[in-house]
């Protein structure tokens, strides 16, 4: 049970940091006005670079630290049950976003 709370909260915290993200992203002219040239192009990469290492961590850290310390079953059980919950919100997600559209 608590790999399950465990693993819903990892997956959890995938969804807010992509939603933080998105806001970012779509009020990026209004928060740091117009980039122009490499500076964009440089800021957009660093955010890259910083959404892979934090949604890398949240869904993979955990379970290699369980992996490393021996636990193999807890690790992959971990990993699946990330993976499936990530699956039902990214569903959530699109129902909420067809029900708007509709």
């Amino acid at each position: 049970m608590k790999i399950i709370l465990s693993s819903f909260l990892h997956a959890l915290g995938v969804l807010i940091y992509v939603a933080l993200v998105a806001l970012i992203m779509q009020n990026g002219n209004q928060l740091f006005g117009q980039a122009n040239g490499a500076i964009g192009i440089v800021a957009v990469l660093m955010l890259l670079v910083l959404s892979v290492t934090v949604v890398g961590l949240l869904i993979f850290g955990k379970a290699v630290m369980f992996y490393m310390d021996g636990h193999k079953k807890e690790a992959i059980s971990l990993l699946l049950y990330i993976i499936g919950w990530l699956l039902l919100l990214m569903m959530i997600v699109f129902g909420v976003m067809f029900a708007w559209n509709s």
